[in-house]
């Protein structure tokens, strides 16, 4: 039965996305906002797939502590399921650090290309974390919310990765306060797996922590230690004779 329903997720999604991808051709001459209402429009509806074809629900915790204002979110990053996730039910516009070289992917790139993001080159090392600053510092002041994986690329459920401080730097630089979340959609959506399986994605919003008077590396340590002691609350089974 997963087997059936991954495959007819699938299809929904190579269906959708190429009318849409055109679509975002069409409406590029909009508002950026109105071109993010309309673009995310897709990643809405693969999560609203994923909810009755993958049978893949999902509950959120601390969300109303968001506040009103500039905010960098830090995520723990499973899978693909947390960028629809983030894309369509945060109260503000966000954007993505990735990559530059997905602008080339078709009619999903091409999407991506029109949202005025935070695309890097990742081969220029040190210097991608200047363009994480620069670039971020712009998407901040035009009031969207950056959102970044410290971590950098998916880990497994009950693995950690080591986390990078392009966020906090980024915080740190522009006086920003951060948000920890801590989630495990990974159980449901491992990474790069064609079979997902039923069942509950939790999302948890951490504290507001404030960047003022802390440097990017114990901010950065800061974040990590609420992001893994709560990946233990959320799976403890995971984390058997392990510390965060």
């Amino acid at each position: 039965m997963n087997t059936l329903r991954s495959s007819l997720y699938m299809a929904f999604m190579v269906v959708t996305v190429i009318p849409y991808a055109l679509a975002c051709v069409l409406w590029a001459p909009l508002p950026l906002h109105w071109r993010y209402v309309l673009t995310t429009g897709w990643p809405r509806m693969c999560l609203w797939a994923a909810r009755w074809i993958l049978g893949i629900r999902y509950e959120i915790t601390g969300m109303e502590k968001l506040p009103d204002g500039p905010l960098i979110i830090l995520s723990k990053h499973q899978s693909a399921w947390e960028t629809l996730f983030f894309a369509t039910r945060m109260p503000r516009d966000v954007v993505f650090v990735y990559k530059k070289e997905l602008h080339r992917v078709p009619f999903f790139g091409w999407g991506l290309a029109l949202l005025s993001m935070i695309p890097i080159d990742r081969r220029k090392g040190r210097e991608s974390f200047d363009q994480v600053v620069s670039i971020g510092g712009r998407r901040l002041r035009e009031g969207r919310w950056p959102v970044l994986f410290p971590e950098g690329t998916r880990v497994a459920p009950g693995e950690t990765g080591r986390y990078k401080q392009g966020g906090t730097l980024l915080a740190c630089r522009t006086g920003t306060p951060v948000v920890p979340v801590a989630h495990n959609a990974g159980e449901r959506w491992p990474r790069n797996a064609f079979i997902k399986t039923p069942g509950l994605v939790t999302v948890s919003f951490g504290p507001i922590i404030s960047p003022e008077g802390k440097t990017p590396a114990a901010l950065n340590a800061e974040v990590k230690d609420w992001i893994e002691t709560e990946m233990r609350r959320l799976n403890p089974e995971r984390y058997a004779g392990t510390t965060a």
